[in-house]
């Protein structure tokens, strides 16, 4: 009877992580999350949804220790708890690739700009970088690349990659990621680029697949809420 005891009340414990994760709406905050701390209102406005719809999924992403929060003014930002709750995210997203067809069906129907057979993959970019020989941009939002960027990278949001091209060389290649491999930020820069006859390609994966490896990165602002990066 103890025996039973101790386990329910364990497995209720592991129970709660389960639950908070069972919204689509709260693992998208997880995956924003992964890429910096936000207020609940630029995290409404990512997700186009209430801000008080929003506040009630990161209350129950707290509840379950997944997210931490600091108060900077008024706002109060919020950002994973540490480096395990992304692990968790990309585990989770890993094991619906490999059982769900459904997954790349999407990806298929929706990702209408990828070219799956020109991608770079992680080991091959840090390789290549060290020859000097190719131009790492991230197109992701300067708040997101502030927060933690792979290290060499330079900043060129999407929305302005077409107005700053001519800061970019077209005798090397150009490697675009952003924020992870569902984003489709680095889908668009690289077919613009290709317009535009730069030679690019698309990082494999993006920030939170490269942060989690535990490969180099840096910052420029103050360290996300809550989580350990990398640096160097």
């Amino acid at each position: 009877m103890a025996d039973r005891v101790f386990k329910g009340r364990l497995y209720e414990q592991f129970a709660r992580i389960g639950l908070a994760l069972g919204s689509r709406h709260r693992l998208e905050l997880l995956d924003l999350l992964a890429q910096g701390p936000r207020h609940v209102e630029a995290l409404a406005a990512e997700l186009e949804a209430p801000v008080a719809n929003v506040s009630q999924h990161l209350q129950a992403l707290r509840a379950a220790r997944l997210v931490e929060t600091e108060r900077q003014g008024t706002k109060v930002i919020y950002g994973l708890a540490d480096d395990g709750v992304l692990g968790l995210w990309l585990a989770l997203r890993s094991v619906a690739e490999r059982r769900l067809t459904e997954v790349s069906q999407v990806v298929d129907q929706y990702a209408t700009d990828r070219d799956s057979s020109a991608q770079l993959s992680r080991d091959q970019l840090e390789a290549k970088l060290a020859r000097g020989k190719h131009v790492l941009v991230d197109v992701r939002p300067t708040l997101e690349y502030e927060s933690g960027h792979l290290q060499g990278a330079i900043s060129i949001p999407i929305d302005q990659l077409a107005k700053r091209l001519t800061t970019l060389p077209k005798d090397r290649r150009i490697v675009v990621y952003c924020r992870g491999t569902y984003c489709q930020f680095a889908d668009r820069a690289v077919s613009i680029l290709r317009r535009k006859g730069f030679d690019a390609i698309r990082l494999e994966g993006g920030w939170p697949e490269w942060t989690a490896e535990g490969r180099p990165t840096t910052t420029t602002r103050a360290p996300r809420v809550g989580a350990s990066r990398q640096s160097g």
